[in-house]
């Protein structure tokens, strides 16, 4: 039986494989090559889509922020309430947890990587993870945590981002499962629903 999806443009086909390579080797140590021979295509080929590794680096921004959009519109409709949506955020360490242990996180390496370089798009990286704090603060906000509500996500974002650091130099699958459940514990407390852990 044959497939319904369409197949990606060449374009697009770069871009995901570019972001793939980004995240596993990081942008600096990817090369045109490096792309071109994951897509399958000559250099010459390659060149007719992007002219510099910036465009490709602009263009995998945008669709990690486009992934990041979808993921965060899934637990808006897979969690019925703000605690289980939260529990969503967290989850996502464990579903994740052998690609952070071998690569950390996505989004906070390439911003590392970047702020390391002084990269022009280093506050374009950055602002997936201001996708993350707004969904997260509203969660707050629906809890009832409307004036420290930011605060709070900028913490969870914060801890998020410890474990994944600390998981990735570690290489440890228990510590991860361990401060997941301390998060949503934590998510629990903020709630004011400590008491029904």
């Amino acid at each position: 039986m044959k497939s319904t999806d369409p197949k990606p443009s060449t374009r697009q086909e770069i871009v995901e494989k570019a972001d793939l390579l980004f995240y596993q080797r990081g942008f600096e140590n990817t090369s045109f090559a490096d792309i071109a021979h994951a897509v399958g295509i000559s250099r010459g080929n390659f060149y007719y889509h992007f002219k510099t590794k910036d465009d490709i680096l602009k263009e995998v921004i945008a669709h990690r922020a486009t992934k990041t959009q979808g993921m965060l519109d899934a637990w808006a409709l897979q969690g019925r309430t703000p605690i289980e949506r939260l529990k969503c955020f967290a989850q996502m360490l464990i579903d994740n947890r052998k690609d952070i242990q071998r690569f950390g996180c996505p989004v906070g390496t390439l911003c590392a990587e970047l702020a390391k370089l002084e990269h022009p798009s280093q506050g374009d990286a950055g602002m997936i993870f201001g996708q993350f704090r707004r969904w997260l603060a509203q969660q707050f906000v629906e809890l009832g945590r409307i004036k420290d509500a930011d605060a709070l996500a900028m913490h969870l974002l914060a801890r998020s981002q410890g474990i994944a650091s600390l998981a990735n130099a570690f290489h440890d699958d228990a510590f991860i499962r361990h401060e997941v459940k301390q998060i949503e514990a934590w998510v629990l407390d903020a709630a004011g629903q400590g008491a029904q852990k």
